[in-house]
């Protein structure tokens, strides 16, 4: 009975969670179709100018990891109040910006409150549903982001296109009107006495932010000193009595993969919501309108099958899903290497497949990840899963920006017969990244294929 009234609470708060997720993490990704416009106007490269995005990423993660450790301290209705609070407040100092800093300390403030709701998306699953509906769950999550992510340039097409980019920062405030929902259906468990390991995830900001610079800048020195501070970070997390990433969880080799696999799938796939509106502007030419719109598509159908994923995950098995997840992604990929720089409507339909592959995905290794921890390491372990998840989106954003600044004077991909030498650097990142997820694929098929292939032959 009390399992039955838990997970009516469960699917209440989830929809509003989706809502919240789609404008946090919208918040992430539109200001990615200015920023040539931002750029412009405070005189930056495009790898300078993408620490709008990078920052906020950086933020997100690490305090999505410390918010849920507060969780076991705090009530998780009270830990959101603060963090949509303050995600308000960092709005509006972003909206009021009129120099470069300012805007970076708003996105900095936006994205400190915002990491409470990548927290609670993986809190919520767990605390409110049983493992056997728990993918549906997840699933619906997964959609939020995907949503989110796809959202952010359409929605920031519709506001540039009227306004300032500065007024990008209100929809933020939106954020508000969960709040009493929230308060309303979330339980009044007191918190748990333990203590957060400020100095290791300090360290571990440190070290993301230098290697960050270190890309920005092409500076050594910069990424000597991230490894200094990552050395010292291990240092930390062995010797703290509970440090901020628990060292114990690499031991379990199977999560240990899953980990290694989901940091470099996600930083590919961030190339969606990063890198494709960058080609559309500088390549093909679009306004920000143009190219926010071009991305429309992607979001329905991100939207419609995001729920699908998780019910595929449930009754086929998250190997299914995951295959079926690359399949679309290299498709992708392979696709908009061949047709960079001539077609803007083509990629427009190719982001459909990627998208919708990259929404399976998330599912696909949340619930794999997910089924190798204990059910005392799940809270833990889904955390740093998370926290990966967006530092890998980070590092990215800086990666790809440095590529494109860089440019390419010739393409790896015949097919492409565009005479766009600007397009050439695009078409070339695309055919790596079409390459990277093959090689993950075979990596997941022989970790965790192989789980699958014994489990039928027990059956039969």
């Amino acid at each position: 009975m009390e399992t039955t009234a838990k997970q009516q609470t469960g699917e209440k708060v989830i929809r509003i969670l989706v809502f919240t997720l789609v404008i946090s993490v919208m918040s992430a990704t539109m200001f990615n179709i200015v920023l040539p416009q931002i750029g412009a106007e405070f005189r930056l490269t495009l790898a300078q100018v993408s620490w709008v995005s990078s920052v906020y990423m950086l933020i997100y993660a690490i305090g999505s990891v410390t918010y849920g450790k507060l969780a076991d301290k705090y009530k998780l209705k009270n830990l959101l109040t603060f963090g949509l609070i303050f995600f308000a407040i960092g709005s509006l100092i972003g909206l009021a910006a009129q120099t470069y800093w300012m805007v970076l300390l708003g996105r900095i403030l936006q994205a400190a409150g915002a990491s409470v709701v990548p927290a609670t998306a993986m809190i919520i699953p767990i605390r409110y549903f049983p493992p056997e509906t728990r993918g549906r769950a997840m699933g619906i999550v997964a959609a939020g982001l995907a949503l989110g992510g796809a959202l952010g340039p359409t929605t920031s097409a519709l506001i540039v296109s009227v306004v300032h980019w500065r007024w990008l920062f209100l929809l933020p405030i939106l954020a508000l009107l969960t709040l009493p929902f929230y308060r309303k259906y979330l339980d009044d468990e007191p918190g748990k006495a333990g203590k957060i390991d400020w100095l290791g995830g300090g360290l571990l900001a440190i070290t993301v932010a230098l290697v960050l610079l270190s890309v920005t800048n092409e500076a050594w020195l910069l990424a000597g000193c991230a490894l200094l501070t990552l050395g010292l970070f291990i240092v930390r997390i062995r010797s703290a009595a509970e440090p901020f990433v628990q060292p114990g969880l690499f031991r379990n080799k199977s999560y240990s993969y899953g980990l290694a696999i989901a940091f470099i799938v996600n930083g590919v796939g961030y190339s969606l919501a990063f890198l494709s509106p960058q080609l559309l502007s500088l390549v093909n030419g679009l306004a920000p309108g143009l190219v926010g719109f071009s991305m429309v598509p992607a979001a329905i159908a991100s939207a419609l099958l995001g729920r699908t994923g998780g019910k595929l995950a449930d009754d086929k098995g998250n190997p299914f899903l995951y295959f079926t997840a690359s399949a679309l992604l290299i498709g992708c990929f392979v696709l908009l290497s061949t047709f960079a720089g001539i077609s803007p409507i083509a990629i427009a339909i190719f982001l459909i497949l990627g998208n919708v592959g990259q929404t399976f995905m998330v599912v696909a290794l949340s619930n794999t990840i997910s089924r190798t921890l204990p059910k005392d390491q799940t809270g833990v372990g889904m955390g740093l899963l998370s926290l990966l998840n967006f530092i890998s989106g980070a590092l990215a954003a800086g990666l790809y920006s440095k590529m494109v600044d860089h440019g390419s004077s010739f393409q790896w991909n015949p097919a492409n017969i565009s005479l766009n030498h600007n397009a050439f650097v695009f078409s070339n990142i695309y055919m790596v990244l079409a390459i990277l997820h093959l090689a993950t694929l075979a990596f997941y098929f022989f970790q965790f294929g192989k789980v699958v292939r014994k489990s039928r032959v027990a059956e039969g």
